[in-house]
């Protein structure tokens, strides 16, 4: 029998990646999503390259009744939890709707979950839950402290499941800290699309190759690193999006908690970026140095070990395939999905 699995943020840039490899695996897939920063014609990419169907749901995590319609469908062997919203910055500028929307937001879901049985839950946290890294590379042991809102409502969700794992021995939970996802579908289909103006390295640079964008901003070209501009552990969205269903595959088998980092346990610099995304599109772009950041650090990637002995995941894509994927993406949607 098909085991049906709950994706809540489908249509989102690491959802829509992953839909389509529990497509391929033979799971059937329902998707809720509130298209607050998504587009469902990201979900009808999805089922072109799986040529598979995925039932699509336009709701809220937060709309309680909602949920429990939802749930109450159909029987699911799980939940994969990408809905929140998402941008360091903004959280910052607006606490409240984060609060509101990833820790609220969560609480319904997991409380939906809970009323009809389903004990599995893949949730998407993240490295900032790491807060200043103490030392490198960030394994699970290190000791957390998140610097701002985006990574405290992480690290709330991370607590309440964990209360919840000690509290019934029926869950089956399985936390994931990405470190920085880049990329898209080697189809060049699906990728990230931000609805304004990126937060994140790897889109801005490609904004900038399709000219929807003068330059780029390097914050910081002062740090201590080999070319002083900031470190950071890149991994691709289609292996971020296999370490989910290795997890989710783990999980349903035994009921446990799991905390892995998803990463590729290398740092790649700001500049060695741009220079391997300037090959990928074969012309130097501009960038402009700019004074660092608020509360960015100069380094920082995962010790990825547990998750290669827990789950079997290893990153395997490169830095180039990365740069090259991101293109084939947004040279083919300059505008994205609209």
């Amino acid at each position: 029998m098909e085991k049906h699995i709950l994706v809540t943020g489908g249509a989102g840039y690491i959802g829509s990646h992953t839909c389509v490899q529990l497509l391929e695996r033979g799971y059937q897939v329902t998707v809720l999503d509130n298209y607050c920063n998504s587009s469902p014609q990201a979900l009808k990419r999805v089922e072109q390259i799986a040529e598979k169907k995925i039932e699509a749901i336009e709701g809220d995590i937060r709309n309680q009744a909602l949920l429990e319609q939802v749930l109450r469908s159909k029987t699911y062997s799980g939940v994969i939890h990408f809905a929140g919203l998402k941008a360091v910055g903004e959280s910052s500028e607006k606490p409240l709707e984060y609060y509101d929307n990833n820790v609220s937001g969560s609480l319904s879901l997991i409380r939906a979950m809970q009323s009809h049985g389903v004990k599995c839950m893949i949730f998407s946290s993240s490295a900032t839950v790491y807060g200043d890294p103490k030392y490198l590379p960030l394994d699970e042991a290190h000791g957390l402290g998140p610097v701002n809102p985006y990574g405290r409502t992480k690290f709330m969700v991370e607590e309440m499941l964990r209360d919840l794992v000690a509290s019934d021995s029926q869950w089956s939970v399985g936390l994931l800290r990405y470190f920085n996802p880049v990329g898209a579908h080697p189809s060049g289909l699906i990728g990230e699309d931000p609805r304004d103006v990126p937060n994140n390295l790897m889109p801005f640079i490609s904004q900038v190759a399709v000219g929807r964008r003068q330059h780029l901003n390097v914050f910081g070209g002062d740090y201590d690193t080999p070319d002083g501009t900031g470190v950071r552990d890149y991994i691709h969205v289609d292996d971020l999006a296999k370490g989910h269903v290795l997890a989710l595959e783990t999980l349903i088998e035994r009921a446990r908690l799991l905390t892995v980092n998803l990463g590729t346990g290398a740092g790649c610099s700001v500049l060695e970026m741009l220079k391997a995304f300037e090959t990928a599109c074969g012309k130097p772009l501009s960038h402009q140095v700019q004074p660092r950041r608020p509360g960015d650090i100069a380094t920082s990637f995962a010790d990825c070990r547990l998750a290669e002995q827990e789950l079997g995941f290893r990153a395997e894509r490169t830095i180039r395939q990365m740069c090259e994927d991101t293109w084939r993406w947004q040279s083919n949607n300059q505008n994205g999905y609209s």
